[in-house]
């Protein structure tokens, strides 16, 4: 019984993955053929374009068109909403001109005057509307900074972002230790309840101040997450990694996520919907690990 557990994997067109021809079929070549191809096997997907620059309402719109009925995307808010820096090149180019001739060559949320804030979320939502018209917006998904330690000024920015996306499924990724830690494991997981933030269970490598611990529990009654980042130690921090999927370079094994099937179906039972997205994004290794997770909910539905 897999009801209320979906599972995907986070982009479905990383170069690595079309390189390796092991997933897509021959002649399998547009965009759109991708996305069609992706949807026949996965109920599930995660947008990570939408962190590296707010994609326009009429490319959401063909995400929408491309997939079946009952399709779900879970959308990575901009990385400048998740207290991430940016070029001024990712932005739109009026705003980019709004900004001036001495914007600095890298830019921060804190950075920008308010109405430049403004415009930038009232473009996000913007970019969602297809998506939520079409009833296949999943959660709106904050990765935080790793440098988000757990203070004041994060937790505010964090209430403030909730207060953005009111109407929205809001999920949050915390990736700094302190957010966990000791006597703040519970004081977190109880504020979350109290924004209605989803919470998310995040398998990672362990023992790495950028890390935080698996935590099995659920805050959003409608639904819990399960982002499975791969436990490879030797690449977590690597510097001069060219593309995230090689930091992210891990098979995990049938032991592993039989592992996990316990406590997926224990969330199940706490709230409406599981999400589980593979972020390992190397080659073919999430879709790989997603039908591997698939199949172990399979055969230990009963």
């Amino acid at each position: 019984m897999e009801d209320n557990i979906l599972v995907g994997t986070a982009s479905w067109t990383d170069k690595t993955l079309i390189d390796c021809g092991r997933f897509y079929p021959p002649g399998c070549k547009t965009a759109e053929q991708r996305l069609r191809f992706y949807a026949q096997q996965f109920p599930l997907v995660e947008v990570d374009s939408s962190y590296y620059a707010i994609p326009t309402p009429q490319i959401a719109q063909l995400w929408a068109e491309r997939t079946p009925a009952d399709f779900t995307f879970n959308i990575k808010a901009f990385r400048l909403f998740t207290g991430h820096q940016a070029q001024p090149t990712a932005l739109h180019r009026d705003v980019q001109k709004a900004l001036g001739p001495d914007v600095p060559r890298t830019v921060y949320y804190q950075d920008l005057p308010a109405e430049i804030r403004d415009e930038l979320w009232l473009r996000f939502l913007e970019a969602l509307a297809p998506l939520k018209a079409a009833g296949k917006l999943g959660a709106v998904h904050f990765q935080f900074a790793p440098w988000l330690l757990r203070n004041k000024g994060s937790i505010a920015h964090v209430e403030n972002c909730v207060e953005r996306m009111q109407g929205y499924l809001v999920a949050a990724e915390f990736r700094h230790a302190t957010w966990f830690h000791g006597e703040h494991l519970e004081s977190t997981l109880e504020w979350e309840r109290s924004l209605g933030l989803v919470h998310t269970v995040v398998d990672s490598p362990q023992g790495f101040a950028n890390c935080v611990p698996c935590v099995w529990d659920v805050t959003n009654p409608g639904l819990a997450i399960l982002r499975l980042h791969g436990r490879n130690k030797e690449t977590w921090n690597k510097k001069g990694l060219a593309a995230s999927s090689a930091r992210f370079d891990y098979w995990y094994s049938q032991d592993e996520l039989g592992a996990m099937v316990p406590e997926l179906r224990h969330l199940g039972t706490l709230a409406e919907h599981v999400h589980v997205i593979f972020n390992t994004n190397n080659e073919d290794q999430g879709q790989v690990g997603a039908r591997m997770m698939r199949e172990l909910l399979r055969v230990n539905g009963a």
